[in-house]
């Protein structure tokens, strides 16, 4: 008898074991690798249509065994399991399918001149104003900002992968609820620019900060002009490219900057590695205390 619960437990431990998470989704990848980052634990890939999940394009993806990437080279052809969780994205089983030359990159662009309005922005620069449109309708610059330290990202809220544009969305969250009971941040505003107008209307934005409980008294969402957020973003280093057959496909990467309340920039954060804490350790150092009333 002993030994039949012990089956029986054995048998639905092993199923549990086996069960996939209730937010896990899985799909087939197939594209080439274009660079590897082995202390990032990481993959650049152009690939195909992942069906049911995004067109086309060229994104980093992570592994969370780094041994998968042993063997792998530019240019190799690659099959692979995509793993979406809410909170979470990565390959697994990566099998190498062949080789083929890398495309070339496009001819270097001549080196912008001062004046082109093109050029990054450095430590204490200020923002330019932009044209943009918030999440109400109402045309805004970034001057309207004045007054308040500001912590600024870029998104777009069709972006599939929720390590990407998903989490700065959830940092931006747990800034704002961090704020809230802070007196010393009690000034700071949190600014989410949309480089995807097309989709991202006012509408829609105000859709999307309803979801994120957005406050928008402390939280504003802007989009505008593509030309226009492009230029803006660019003076960050934001790279954004668009399909010209499927306005869905925008490979871009990450970009976050603490703006202080004279609307100097004081410091960006690249990619997706900087945590809500970071930032707000950071804010404290703005001064912004000695802003006006």
């Amino acid at each position: 008898m002993r030994f039949h619960i012990l089956v029986v437990i054995s048998l639905a431990a092993g199923a549990a074991a086996c069960r996939k998470p209730a937010d896990e989704r899985t799909y087939t990848l197939q594209g080439q690798v274009q660079s590897i980052d082995g202390s990032q634990k990481q993959l650049t890939i152009k690939h195909e249509d992942i069906k049911g999940l995004m067109p086309a394009m060229t994104m980093p993806y992570s592994v969370k065994n780094e041994t998968l990437l042993s063997g792998l080279a530019p240019g190799d052809l690659i099959d692979a399991t995509l793993v979406i969780r809410s909170n979470d994205a990565y390959l697994t089983a990566i099998r190498k399918a062949g080789h083929a030359p890398l495309a070339p990159p496009p001819p270097d662009a001549p080196a912008p001149k001062a004046s082109s309005g093109f050029e990054l922005l450095n430590r204490g620069d200020p923002l330019p104003s932009g044209a943009f449109i918030d999440q109400d309708g109402r045309k805004r610059t970034f001057e309207s900002f004045r007054g308040s330290p500001v912590v600024l990202t870029f998104i777009y809220t069709r972006c599939p992968l929720p390590t990407f544009c998903p989490l700065m969305d959830r940092h931006f969250a747990t800034i704002q609820s961090r704020l809230a009971g802070d007196p010393a941040l009690r000034r700071v505003h949190l600014v989410t620019v949309s480089f995807d107008p097309t989709y991202d209307t006012p509408p829609v934005l105000k859709k999307h900060a309803r979801e994120l409980h957005a406050d928008l008294s402390r939280w504003t969402f802007l989009t505008g002009d593509r030309d226009e957020v492009d230029k803006f973003a660019m003076r960050f280093g934001v790279s954004i490219a668009r399909a010209m057959n499927d306005p869905r496909d925008i490979t871009h990467n990450l970009r976050t900057a603490i703006v202080d309340a004279e609307g100097r920039l004081v410091k960006v954060y690249t990619g997706n590695s900087w945590t809500p804490e970071q930032v707000l350790a950071d804010l404290k150092t703005v001064g912004h205390e000695n802003a006006p009333s």
